[in-house]
C-alpha cells in the first residue's frame, strides 16, 4: 500500500484516498481520485468510475448521466452535490480508461483497499442507490446475474438499496426495452428520495 500511514476518521480518510496512487501504472492519466462525502449524508450514490468529462473537471456525474440521474431522483444539482446529504463514492475513484465497447470497468484496487473503511464513516446512510452491476454485485451479490435481474427486484431490496441500470446514453435500449422502470421504479425512487428529504 502506497498511500502512507492509516488515518482516522472520515477526513482523514479522504485526504489519504485523493493521494492514492497505487494503479498510477495501469491507468491512461495521472490518478485523480473523484468522490465525495461528509458524515452527516444520508443517501449514498454509488456508480462505476468516472468517465473523462468528470475525470476533467473533478466533478461527480458532471456530464449527461449524471443529467439523467438527476431527473430520475427529480433533484437539482444544488441538492445533489450537497455533501451533507448526499455522498457519491463510486466503485472506482479514477477514470479507467477506454476499452472496446466504452470505458473499461473501475479498478478493483479501490474497494478492496478503500470501501468498507469508507462505509464505516459513513453512519448516518439510509439508502443507497446502487447504479449498474459493478456497485450491485459488490453491495448485494447474489440478488442477481444481471443488472436487470437486480432492478427488477427493487421493491423488496428497499429500505436499505434502491438499483437502477447505469443512466448512461448508451443504455437508451436498455430503458426501450425495459420500459417499466422509468414508469413504475423511477417514480416509487422520487417518492423514497421525497420521504427521505421533506424539506427539500
Amino acid at each position: 500500500m502506497k498511500t502512507g500511514k492509516r488515518q482516522h476518521g472520515l477526513p482523514a480518510l479522504l485526504k489519504e484516498i485523493r493521494a492514492c496512487r497505487n494503479c498510477e501504472a495501469t491507468l491512461p492519466f495521472a490518478p485523480k481520485p473523484v468522490l465525495r462525502a461528509r458524515e452527516s449524508a444520508r443517501l449514498l450514490i454509488v456508480g462505476q468510475a468516472p468517465g473523462t468529462r468528470v475525470h476533467e473537471t473533478g466533478i461527480p456525474w458532471n456530464d449527461p448521466s449524471g443529467d439523467r440521474l438527476r431527473r430520475w431522483l427529480a433533484v437539482d444539482r444544488e441538492f445533489f452535490y450537497d455533501e451533507n446529504r448526499v455522498a457519491i463514492v463510486p466503485m472506482g475513484f479514477c477514470y479507467p480508461g477506454k476499452g472496446k465497447s466504452g470505458d473499461l470497468p473501475p479498478r478493483p484496487e479501490c474497494a478492496q483497499l478503500w470501501r468498507q473503511r469508507l462505509l464505516d464513516c459513513l453512519p448516518n446512510i439510509e439508502l443507497t442507490l446502487l447504479i449498474g452491476q459493478y456497485a450491485q454485485q459488490y453491495h448485494i451479490p447474489g440478488a442477481g446475474k444481471s443488472v436487470t435481474e437486480v432492478v427488477q427486484r427493487w421493491r423488496e431490496l428497499l429500505p436499505a438499496y434502491f438499483p437502477t441500470p447505469h443512466p448512461s446514453p448508451r443504455n437508451q435500449l436498455w430503458l426501450r426495452r425495459n420500459d417499466w422502470f422509468e414508469r413504475d421504479a423511477v417514480p416509487a425512487l422520487r417518492g423514497v428520495i421525497k420521504k427521505l428529504f421533506p424539506d427539500m
